[in-house]
């Protein structure tokens, strides 16, 4: 009988150092505009159907949505760790070999204007471009948490079954591998835990995760993940090796308690991921 398993060497993001304040906004690569404004890079209108020549290669027909979800520090302060991670993160599974086309990376953070992308779009953003995607989906998610659900814009939560119900919109029975980069991530897994699912997260439902300063890069578990990409082939040693790095700098450091990174592997996907081969780099 197939079977699924959690584990301690999960990957999601290494974001959250402690909850912090909510957002409810979005920017993509060009303008932004509250919920009630148009917004020229969320048109909700149905993508051109789909080639039918085979893809370059195993993710090619993958969606993939990359979301920093906030762009404060745990005091509030403004921070760009999440922002390099949205950025780097798109580069690093282009490189990969997802199809750019049927890739999104979206900022809840607020333009100099004070303007934002509302919850509402950024979720029609990551369906629209999850529509794209006929082999399956990609959602990485970095903010800060609390065992309530992630950050999600200025004013906003995530809790779990929402995000839960989301994806079974967005992705409903495709492959499909969600990383959540917070603090007490963990809580996430049983409400997402499907066998079509791969999940990913940054520490166990009871622990922090490091790297939210304001004078760090990348949250730590994001960053890892990042190093990890230069290497990994395929989902599964990406999730160990991002683990690896975590576990190595929070002990190199003295940081306790360790945050603990968790991977779930749901049954179908545990047949299917060996076949899923990163792009060399």
């Amino acid at each position: 009988m197939a079977r699924h398993f959690l584990t301690g060497i999960g990957l999601a993001i290494a974001l959250i150092c402690a909850t912090g304040p909510a957002l409810a906004q979005s920017n993509t690569t060009a303008g932004q505009g509250t919920d009630n404004d148009t917004h020229p890079m969320l048109e909700t209108t149905p993508p051109p159907p789909l080639v039918a020549s085979a893809p370059s290669n195993e993710f090619a027909d993958w969606a993939v949505a990359v979301v920093a979800a906030d762009w404060r520090s745990s005091q509030g302060q403004p921070i760009r760790a999440f922002e390099n991670s949205r950025r780097d993160l798109f580069a690093a599974f282009d490189r990969a070999g997802f199809a750019t086309d049927n890739m999104t990376a979206l900022s809840l953070a607020p333009a100099a204007d004070g303007t934002f992308l509302g919850a509402q779009r950024a979720f029609a953003a990551i369906e629209s471009v999850a529509r794209r995607g006929a082999a399956g989906c990609l959602l990485y998610f970095t903010s800060h948490g609390s065992p309530a659900g992630i950050v999600w814009g200025p004013d906003g939560m995530m809790p779990p079954a929402m995000m839960n119900q989301l994806i079974d919109r967005w992705c409903g029975t495709r492959p499909t591998v969600v990383v959540v980069s917070a603090c007490y991530s963990g809580v996430f897994v049983p409400a997402l835990a499907q066998p079509n699912r791969m999940i990913m997260t940054a520490a166990r439902r009871d622990r922090s995760s490091f790297g939210c300063s304001e004078d760090a890069t990348y949250p730590y578990f994001d960053g890892c993940v990042l190093e990890a990409l230069n290497d990994a082939r395929d989902f599964l040693s990406l999730s160990m090796r991002a683990t690896a790095c975590v576990n190595r700098r929070e002990r190199e450091e003295g940081l306790r308690p360790p945050s603990e990174p968790q991977t779930y592997v749901g049954a179908q996907m545990q047949a299917l991921l060996p076949f899923l081969q990163f792009s060399a780099p």
